[in-house]
């Protein structure tokens, strides 16, 4: 890496244009490749949820006369949880194809 940065400044515009060839190629291609692979927006999507269901299954517990609306709320929140995991595990990463390219 070391090199390579060295490499891009003193080449002077070849070099340049190889190092953001290179970087643009990186976050076009590469990025979004990791990113569907690893699935991590919906892996994300599942440990906001799972933080809100926890605490809002906290605040259920800690109230001292739970009414209607409340228990409501917590059957509405544990109804979409269920929804939203079987979404997530019916899911599969699209497959991100990229054309080759000359970086250089």
């Amino acid at each position: 890496m070391k090199n390579f940065l060295k490499n891009m400044f003193t080449q002077g515009w070849n070099g340049f244009k190889y190092g953001v060839g290179t970087l643009w190629h990186f976050i076009s291609v590469e990025i979004p490749e990791l990113m569907s692979n690893w699935r991590l927006v919906p892996r994300l999507l599942m440990v906001a949820y799972g933080w809100a269901f926890l605490d809002v299954i906290n605040w259920f517990m800690a109230l001292e006369n739970p009414t209607n609306a409340q228990a409501g709320l917590v059957s509405v929140v544990v109804g979409a949880g269920a929804g939203w995991f079987a979404i997530y595990v019916n899911g599969k990463p699209s497959k991100v194809k990229h054309k080759e390219q000359d970086i250089g």
